[in-house]
Parts: C-alpha cells; sequence; structure tokens
C-alpha cells in the first residue's frame, strides 16, 4: 500500500487547537465519517490516559466506563469482538449509545477562539520570560 505523500494525503502537523479540529472536520469529510467524533486538547491528555497510540479503538458506555478496550492497531483490531462487545452493550443499556452522544452539548470555544486564546497565551508567556531576571 503506498504512503500518505504518494497519494497525495500531507497534513502538517497542526501546532493549535483551532488547526487540529480544522484537520479533523477535514478528514470526517474526506471519509464521509458519520459518527461523533471528539478532538483531543494540544497536550494529548485523552489519548495519554486511553494509550491510544498508535491507535486503539474503545466502546464507552452511557456513563463513560470504558465498555471495550481494543488492542493496538492496526494489528491489534479484532473488530468482530467489538462488534460483538458493542452488541452485547446495547442489549444491557437498551437504546444505542449514539442517542446519549448527541444530547452531549457542543463545545463553547470556536476553533478561532482556542486559537486566540492560545496566540494569546503563548504573547504572555514570552513577556514573562523577557521580565524575569
Amino acid at each position: 500500500m503506498p504512503g500518505n505523500d504518494k497519494v497525495g494525503i500531507s497534513i502538517q502537523q497542526p501546532r493549535l487547537l483551532g488547526e487540529r479540529v480544522a484537520v479533523a472536520k477535514k478528514c470526517c469529510s474526506t471519509l464521509e465519517i458519520s459518527m461523533p467524533i471528539v478532538v483531543d486538547e494540544m497536550n494529548d491528555r485523552v489519548g495519554h490516559i486511553y494509550s491510544g497510540m498508535p491507535d486503539r479503538l474503545y466502546i464507552l458506555d452511557r456513563d463513560g466506563r470504558v465498555a471495550y478496550k481494543g488492542g493496538r492497531g492496526p494489528f491489534g483490531f479484532k473488530t468482530r469482538e467489538m462488534e460483538q462487545s458493542l452488541m452485547m452493550l446495547l442489549l444491557d443499556q437498551g437504546p444505542p449509545v449514539a442517542v446519549a452522544l448527541r444530547q452531549i452539548p457542543p463545545a463553547r470555544k470556536t476553533p478561532e477562539k482556542a486559537n486566540k486564546e492560545e496566540k494569546d497565551s503563548r504573547k504572555d508567556a514570552k513577556s514573562a520570560k523577557k521580565k524575569a531576571p
């Protein structure tokens, strides 16, 4: 299988949250992803907690608890095992988990506002360094 660069998929590593969100939106659009996705903060806190590198698939129940944790991907992905786990969860919990996800209010920060706050924070840190003895 050819590498990403050879097939014209080359994306700069985002440096700001707004850039990361824009990449995720482009990914969803290009791959026609219809399920809800989430984008981690720039410090990758959630990725580190769930040890999501290189890739890992999870199913969370309505209470946010891990109902299924897949192996490290892509070779550790066991889609049939994951599907069975999801079916069991749905049978145990009733209506699909996606219904609960739709009830989560959207993030209050726009990508533009997040980028501006991050840039302002960097400026403040630089000016604080200059003032320090």
